[in-house]
């Protein structure tokens, strides 16, 4: 049924009023036009016109937001995102002993040491090709040749996909080497201060240069990222299979000789169906190590003597974990055991010897409801038997430490931990009568970190 003009002008100032469009009509000049051609139409006409109309606007829209069915590709440079954290400590609460010192964690415990910058983190990342993953991540915070604040490489790698759905993907470049759990953990989601002595001591700084292959399900590979993006201290994906071989000299170091260190590693998050998840790993690796030797007093006296042997020294490893994330309560584990190189107890030779430790945590996540995000009390303790590799002439180190803290979360951008250590760590000395130097105290820590 038609109408006449007069009705037509009418029904449409009351439609677009209802319509909210406000000088929709001025704008639609299009459909007016085609109105006024046609000098009169049907209501069912004028609201499929109308429809079509908006739904050509939309896609213009769409299409110049670049998504639409042609979208606008985007420049691989607006595909990085940017972020980082910081920590600064204090140690020096308490009657701590002076002589404690950590050459493998916080080089500002000891005497005369104050307020430290440990990390000061930048991040670079982003999926700049649908079959490429780039990372890059500076320390502006490194210790270099006595000096502090020196800007450090940690990581420079990229992944390649190899599958579409991205659950095959090969790593190349300097990353972490995937074995054991702490080591895998950013130190900005860890409870502890410090990594633990025993699983720390087969790869300083956790890293080193080579090529990795990673397999995980897409549900797996969401398991591992919810972990981490939920606040319940993951380590991220490291996959649920992982193969490697590096150089084995570790991060920011040359290659001292032409064998490689292969690793392989398996993990799986089992989730229960009440939420809870526990994690479970299994590690293992080998290499032959070259050791940096420097002259050292024999235990029955004398001259400084460079201990005998060759430099190069098998190092191979095995460990296992298991991680029941804090829902609120959580447990966590990690052992290992092995050979490496060690200085002998009359230190006059390095040789492959025994080596063996590992830790226990215990934590509880509580949610706050006002004034804080999630509290985190926890409790470890940590032991390790065994040659430290990466130090000259790879002395034995004994370290038995237990540690109490709290990490209090004010919001996501910034967190406080406050934690007590009773130490004692005994390392092979270099000099005197004494093959032992027996370090033991028991601090108070603070740390403050930032996140951006």
């Amino acid at each position: 049924m038609t109408r006449g003009w007069g009705w037509y002008v009418m029904s449409t100032c009351a439609l677009t009023a209802l319509c909210g469009l406000g000088t929709g009509v001025a704008r639609a000049g299009g459909l007016e036009d085609l109105m006024l051609s046609k000098g009169q139409m049907s209501i069912d006409e004028w609201v499929e016109l109308k429809a079509e109309e908006e739904k050509r606007e939309a896609k213009v829209f769409e299409e110049s937001r670049g998504v639409g069915d042609t979208p606008v590709k985007a420049k691989w440079y607006e595909k990085i995102s940017i972020r980082g954290y910081s920590q600064m400590r204090f140690n020096r609460l308490g009657n701590p002993n002076g002589n404690l010192l950590s050459d493998q964690g916080d080089k500002s415990i000891g005497d005369n040491n104050g307020f430290f910058l440990r990390r000061a983190r930048m991040i670079l990342s982003g999926e700049v090709h649908p079959r490429l993953f780039v990372y890059i991540q500076p320390d502006f915070a490194s210790t270099v040749g006595g000096t502090s604040h020196a800007v450090q490489l940690r990581d420079w790698y990229a992944d390649l996909f190899l599958t579409e759905n991205k659950e095959w993907r090969l790593r190349a470049g300097q990353s972490k080497v995937p074995y054991g759990f702490e080591n895998l953990q950013s130190s900005q989601n860890r409870l502890a201060l410090d990594r633990n002595d025993a699983l720390n001591s087969a790869v300083s700084n956790e890293r080193d240069f080579g090529l990795f292959l990673y397999y995980a399900p897409t549900h797996v590979r969401e398991r591992f990222r919810r972990l981490v993006d939920s606040g319940l201290k993951g380590s991220g994906d490291y996959g649920m299979l992982g193969f490697g071989v590096y150089n084995g000299q570790t991060a920011n170091q040359p290659e001292r000789n032409d064998d490689k260190h292969m690793i392989v590693r398996a993990a799986y998050p089992y989730e229960f169906a009440n939420g809870q998840i526990l994690e479970v790993g299994v590690s293992a690796y080998q290499g032959m190590f070259n050791v940096t030797k420097t002259a050292v007093v024999p235990l029955a006296g004398g001259a400084a003597v460079t201990p005998r042997g060759n430099n190069n020294i098998r190092d191979e490893r095995a460990a296992a974990y298991f991680v029941l994330y804090p829902q609120p309560f959580g447990l966590q584990a990690e052992y290992t055991v092995g050979q490496g190189p060690q200085l002998s107890a009359d230190r006059r030779s390095i040789d492959q010897s025994d080596l063996y430790g590992g830790y226990v945590q215990a934590m509880y996540n509580y949610k706050c409801s006002t004034y804080c995000l999630n509290v985190f009390p926890f409790v470890r303790y940590q032991e390790y038997y065994g040659g430290k590799k990466h130090e000259a002439n790879a002395p034995r180190n004994v370290v038995r430490e237990l540690e109490l803290g709290i990490e209090y979360q004010f919001n996501q951008a910034i967190e406080l931990t406050a934690m007590y250590a009773f130490t004692n760590r005994t390392s092979s000395a270099a000099t005197g009568s004494n093959p032992y130097q027996e370090n033991y105290g028991n601090l108070i820590r603070f740390q403050l970190q930032w996140n951006y």
